[in-house]
């Protein structure tokens, strides 16, 4: 079978001197804070080797579902294969109940961080740590994989979610995004422009680009039953508007664990639930 590797690293920030941590930061115009590189260390001194979540070699794997405005359960599962330009093909997606599982259904999403300037030709100036998504079915195989990147530093984590196939529809929502102070009653905002090319009729089409604008709040500090035991998380509500719709995003934050539980509310009103279950 062949396999289709996307790239996908839509939110490159621009960067200015934060006048607060100057000495160790750069902060983006959005607010998105990232380490300010020293001449005298490699990509990954300055970026990866203080990770605690997102450190290289770990392997985090989740369990997902989407559910519908009836309440029903899906995952995804490999669907018809299209021929591409040059003679290659990739294969679509396609919903598969929850209770109707076979051996092309995507189980699990694993991420890995890696080490490395990946888009280094694409943007010299990258900042990221770099995380893999692999979309792996009940076969063994993988559906897909995708390279795209996460900041992690004492300041704030931020990541991208997986967006290949059905995941594409997490691009509309709020980002997992935590912000320090770590504290109940901590807010703050960014914005992204998102093209018409995460667009599909199977959840909403539309025409042109849109601004994305984030709002985003620590709500509570407490202890929650996960798949990895009891673990004290801290949990953001946000959302997202635009001219298209408004989203919402749910996060558990564990500081050692990262995000553990991410309860989307998707552009169509549709849910999706990505959940925690093992770190290697």
């Amino acid at each position: 079978m062949k396999i289709s590797i996307f790239v996908l690293f839509l939110f490159f920030p621009i960067y200015h001197f934060s006048q607060i941590n100057s000495e160790q930061y750069l902060i983006d115009d959005d607010g998105i804070t990232v380490e300010k590189p020293k001449a005298d260390k490699t990509y990954d001194e300055n970026y990866n080797s203080n990770n605690i979540i997102y450190k290289i070699g770990k392997s985090l794997t989740y369990s997902y579902f989407h559910q519908n405005m009836k309440g029903e359960k899906f995952l995804i599962k490999q669907g018809k294969e299209i021929q591409q330009l040059g003679g290659h093909s990739r294969y679509d997606w396609e919903f598969v109940s929850f209770d109707r599982q076979d051996n092309e259904t995507v189980k699990h999403l694993i991420l890995k961080p890696s080490s490395g300037k990946p888009f280094g030709k694409e943007i010299p100036d990258y900042n990221q740590t770099a995380i893999g998504y692999e979309y792996i079915m009940n076969n063994g195989q993988f559906l897909t994989m995708e390279m795209t990147g996460a900041i992690e530093n004492e300041m704030n984590v931020w990541i991208h979610p997986p967006r290949s196939n059905f995941f594409k529809i997490l691009e509309l929502n709020p980002f997992p995004y935590i912000k320090s102070p770590y504290q109940i009653g901590t807010k703050w905002n960014w914005k992204l422009e998102i093209g018409d090319h995460w667009a599909d009729k199977r959840w909403l089409e539309w025409k042109g680009g849109i601004e994305n604008n984030y709002d985003y709040e620590i709500k509570e500090k407490k202890n929650i039953s996960t798949k990895l035991g009891n673990l004290e998380c801290y949990i953001i509500h946000s959302k997202a508007k635009s001219r298209i719709g408004e989203t919402e995003l749910i996060s558990y934050f564990n500081p050692n664990f990262g995000f553990v539980k991410l309860e989307y509310k998707n552009i169509d009103g549709t849910k999706t639930i990505l959940e925690l279950e093992k770190v290697e």
